[in-house]
């Protein structure tokens, strides 16, 4: 395969690894090679002009992403550019400085500071200085829904009330009504604020895909609450075949998608998950030639320091001759953090 890793600088490619699998089975589509959170088409070349210190390419992307409405690519671009200027700031500072009225310089600085707040101990102080960035990247453009995302995950990391996160919900969905970010960070609110109540978390990741259209996202958003309950371990018990209906529909999204694509991995490598939890080992097989090469930080990182070794581990016992009780054993238990906390939460997932 190409590997579009060797695209990008050196000081961005050591957690963007490719690593060769030493399984001698029959590998799935895209070889024995597998990369971690590989950037598309789109947003590879940007990151490489950002490793030089040039802004324009970055610039040039999102404002297509805006002028389209391709909200999925917008939000998830921000996403990765804002986590490239928390290591490397310099051609993000010379954006801002060159174009301080750009909507989507405005939209990648709101993204960075909440990251940069969600990892101190003082998040919930931290979150709310960063109130007047998330309020200019929305006035910037108001059709955006991805400011609102922001907001929503903001509004739950400084532990906002409920009616003021329905406020915002509502003002993230008349602007888009089946953005897949934002439902997620109002899923995430709910666990976090009504823990244990997975039924509840159901229900509504439930109503969100029955109401959306058969080709978006949050017909995944059914598999992201199971992920939350079988990663909870909390609360009363979720019936197995309320399990394996959200596991069904994001079969059948991922289903719609290219194999073997950088687009939808995240989604796939959450549904590998599931798959391999519900014991599903036929559909888990199948799902390793849709996901191709392209492994995610998120699941696998809640689960090991080596997100890219957990997986060529799950999808190695998979293709050989590994137990069933050793694969699950391998995605029961979140790992714990040196602070006592299960796993940790990545930019990528707030």
């Amino acid at each position: 395969m190409v590997d579009t890793m060797a695209l990008l600088p050196a000081f961005f490619r050591p957690t963007r690894t490719t690593r060769r699998a030493s399984h001698p089975a029959a590998p799935p589509q895209g070889g024995f090679e597998a990369v971690l959170d590989a950037p598309d088409e789109h947003l590879s070349p940007a990151l490489v002009a950002a490793g030089r210190g040039e802004y324009r390419d970055a610039s040039a992307l999102l404002a297509a992403t805006r002028a389209a409405g391709r909200w999925e690519d917008r939000d998830r671009h921000t996403r990765r550019l804002a986590g490239f200027a928390r290591c490397r700031p310099e051609w993000f500072e010379a954006w801002r400085a060159a174009a301080p009225g750009d909507p989507d310089a405005a939209l990648v600085a709101a993204q960075l500071a909440v990251d940069r707040a969600w990892r101190s101990p003082a998040r919930a102080e931290l979150l709310r200085e960063v109130s007047p960035l998330i309020t200019a990247a929305a006035r910037a453009d108001d059709r955006d829904p991805v400011p609102w995302r922001i907001a929503l995950d903001h509004a739950r990391g400084s532990r906002a009330g409920h009616r003021y996160f329905e406020e915002l919900w509502e003002a993230a969905v008349r602007r888009s009504p089946h953005h897949y970010g934002c439902h997620v960070a109002a899923l995430r609110y709910l666990a976090t604020f009504w823990h244990g109540s997975h039924r509840e978390c159901f229900d509504f990741a439930d109503r969100a895909a029955q109401d959306a259209p058969a080709g978006s996202l949050v017909q995944a958003l059914p598999a992201r609450a199971a992920f939350g309950y079988l990663t909870d371990d909390c609360g009363p018990e979720v019936p197995r075949e309320r399990l394996d209906a959200a596991a069904d529909r994001a079969v059948s999204l991922s289903a719609r998608f290219p194999a073997a694509t950088p687009g939808p991995a995240q989604m796939r490598n959450k549904l590998l998950y599931l798959l391999i939890r519900l014991g599903r080992w036929e559909d888990a097989r199948a799902q390793l030639g849709p996901i191709g090469p392209y492994a995610t930080s998120f699941p696998w990182e809640r689960f090991s320091d080596d997100p890219l070794g957990q997986f060529l581990r799950l999808r190695e016992g998979l293709l050989g001759s590994t137990s069933p009780a050793s694969l699950s054993a391998l995605v029961r238990t979140p790992r714990r953090t040196p602070g006592g906390h299960r796993g940790r939460v990545p930019a990528a997932d707030h």
